[in-house]
């Protein structure tokens, strides 16, 4: 997961979720690049989990970003006054397209694994996924046909270095 720099743009979202017939609630942060910061999967949606969430992410990132970006639920203003007083907080529905649009790989794993099993399980998956998933979505829109077969050929061959390097030894 990627670094915040002083002068960048932090986004936090949450979205429901199910897991075994149970909602819970799946808090995300975002980069001003779309580059998933922290997620954490917890069962509320309140004051003491927004604080938690933005506790973690302060934790995990080293740095304060120059702003932060939310939807309209009122936990957040709460928590940042706690956690991050000197970090500007802009809080609009429309501003956190850019988290809100990072949950759709999210959903499309949902609905393939067939929801998840359990919470741990799907917090274990899901910052694993969110890191390995950029890797193989080249901004699509900013190449031609050409250059995106040939950006996705060495993405490929780098993913390939990374698992055998990673993967057990075949030597007996």
């Amino acid at each position: 997961m990627g670094a915040v720099s002083p002068s960048s743009k932090g986004h936090l979202d949450e979205v429901f979720i199910k897991i075994n017939g149970e909602q819970k609630y799946l808090w995300r942060a975002v980069d001003q690049d779309g580059m998933v910061l922290d997620i954490l999967v917890q069962s509320r949606r309140d004051k003491a989990a927004a604080r938690r969430f933005s506790r973690r992410l302060m934790k995990k990132t080293r740095t304060a970003p120059r702003v932060i970006v939310t939807g309209k639920l009122r936990c957040y203003g709460a928590a940042h006054r706690e956690v991050m007083p000197s970090v500007e907080h802009r809080s609009h529905k429309g501003l956190t397209n850019r988290a809100e649009n990072s949950h759709q790989p999210t959903r499309q794993r949902e609905r393939a694994m067939k929801g998840f099993r359990g919470a741990g399980a799907a917090q274990r998956f899901l910052s694993a996924f969110s890191g390995i998933s950029p890797h193989f979505r080249p901004h699509r829109h900013r190449l031609s046909a050409h250059d995106y077969r040939a950006e996705m050929t060495v993405r490929f061959a780098i993913w390939e270095q990374i698992t055998r390097a990673a993967g057990p030894s075949t030597t007996a």
